[in-house]
């Protein structure tokens, strides 16, 4: 019995051994998990200050809304692959509607991010309009088309054709942009609208957009704004009459400095830019702006180079907030800031239109709303300027499409801040992309500074 006993007990002892190994290697992974666990939240709530790096729980929120635009892609596509053959209907319509007031339907065409659509479908219209009621044959077989982008795929991927024929825009740059900013009177034909009445152009403009149109907050959206899918955007906010009725004027004479322009990235160039020649990039695009400012408008304008993108390019924004609070604290008659960029598209995307004879790099206004499709308001990130900095930017794209049609791309809203909060008259500005040259953006300056005194000064 007792050889039995031994016999038997001698397998137990490494079976033991082995479970108790076995639990405290769980306990180890269970540990190592932990940690890991807390250093990753600990490290994005330290990102979080920043206003493109997302706390956990904007993490949650981009995954929950990439599983809401997946199923939007696998259950409405193949209905709206149905309906395309087939005349509108009240189920298109509804998708239509269903598409514009929900933005996390990510399965449409028109919501990519950085649409480098050349020209808006309010810009072709009215172009189109314009160059009939001036002749469009006055230009048939004359020079270039005036736009060298046509809408091809962007970053993000893009829409359509700009819907013009190359007849139209020669006759409207001839009889609308020719003149632009010298005080030539010009007529131009409106489209009938509701009235019915044709409307003249007042002297200066090319164009002339209805303020009847722009109180219907569907033809706003449509025509001068892109909506970011991570955003939303309502009529409490986007509502022309309101946008219109801010005074954009400066309050100050030009005896102490009234603008700034600074640069969160100034290490992006262009085309044909040198590497490591910021004078060769937005940069030096901005001093050209910052002299034309002074000397043809007699602006106060003081131009900043701090570089905030050299080392870690993704907090830049965290990086330029306490340089900006500094210089506006030591001068507190500045009444602008402009943050000057320049944009990233596809290499096969060219965004050049023709303004004065010149080939001109366009440009886009980017506003941030604070705000995310998935969680709404975002705290942390509040702007008590929000209200003035889209009227800023609705009012300079209004003035851009009346003078210089074509020359700006829809208005960019997206979700978070990108320090517009600092002052109540800040723009963000995209000049060109990676594809323009540099003398595309210097002559986009031209126009700007322009567009800058008649939304400030006049």
């Amino acid at each position: 019995m007792k050889k039995k006993w031994i016999g038997r007990s001698h397998p137990y002892i490494p079976v033991r051994a082995a479970a108790r190994r076995r639990k405290s290697g769980r306990y180890m992974r269970f540990a190592l998990w932990v940690a890991s666990l807390l250093f990753v939240f600990v490290c994005y709530q330290n990102m979080s200050e920043s206003d493109e790096a997302p706390a956990m729980e904007q993490i949650w929120a981009y995954l929950k809304e990439e599983a809401a635009v997946g199923s939007w892609k696998n259950c409405m596509m193949a209905m709206v692959a149905e309906q395309q053959e087939e005349s509108p209907s009240a189920v298109n319509y509804l998708l239509g509607k269903l598409e514009q007031f929900y933005p996390v339907c990510g399965f449409s065409e028109t919501l990519p991010e950085y649409d480098t659509q050349v020209e808006s479908d309010l810009e072709a219209g009215l172009l189109a309009e314009n160059a009939k009621g001036q002749g469009a044959g006055k230009a048939e077989g004359e020079g270039k088309t005036g736009q060298e982008g046509t809408g091809t795929q962007g970053a993000e991927g893009a829409k359509g054709q700009d819907g013009e024929t190359p007849q139209e825009k020669e006759a409207a740059q001839e009889e609308g942009g020719g003149s632009q900013g010298k005080g030539k009177e010009k007529k131009s034909k409106k489209g009938q609208g509701d009235g019915g009445q044709e409307a003249a152009a007042p002297a200066g403009k090319a164009v002339e957009v209805s303020r009847e149109k722009l109180n219907d907050f569907d033809y706003l959206v449509q025509n001068f704004y892109q909506v970011d899918r991570t955003t939303t955007v309502d009529g409490s906010q986007l509502n022309a009459e309101a946008l219109l009725g801010k005074d954009m004027k400066l309050q100050q004479g030009n005896e102490n400095v009234q603008i700034l322009i600074y640069h969160t990235h100034s290490q992006e160039g262009y085309q044909n830019s040198v590497p490591g020649d910021t004078s060769t990039g937005v940069v030096g695009v901005a001093e050209y702006l910052t002299k034309l400012l002074r000397e043809n408008y007699g602006f106060n304008v003081m131009h900043h180079t701090g570089e905030y993108d050299v080392e870690d390019r993704d907090n830049a924004y965290s990086y330029a907030g306490p340089a900006l609070e500094q210089i506006l604290a030591e001068n507190p008659s500045i009444e602008v800031v402009i943050d000057l960029h320049r944009d990233g598209v596809a290499d096969t995307t060219h965004l050049v239109t023709e303004v004065n004879g010149k080939p001109t790099a366009q440009i886009m206004f980017f506003n941030g709303l604070s705000r995310t499709t998935a969680n709404g308001d975002i705290p942390y990130l509040a702007n008590p300027y929000l209200a003035e900095n889209l009227a800023f930017s609705f009012q300079m794209k209004l003035a851009a499409e009346e003078y210089y049609p074509g020359f700006t791309r829809p208005n960019y809203l997206k979700g978070y801040r990108y320090n517009l909060h600092y002052c109540p008259k800040s723009l963000l500005v995209e000049v060109g992309a990676q594809t323009n040259t540099l003398e595309e953006a210097m002559n986009a300056m031209e126009p700007l500074a322009e567009l800058l005194h008649k939304v400030l000064a006049q």
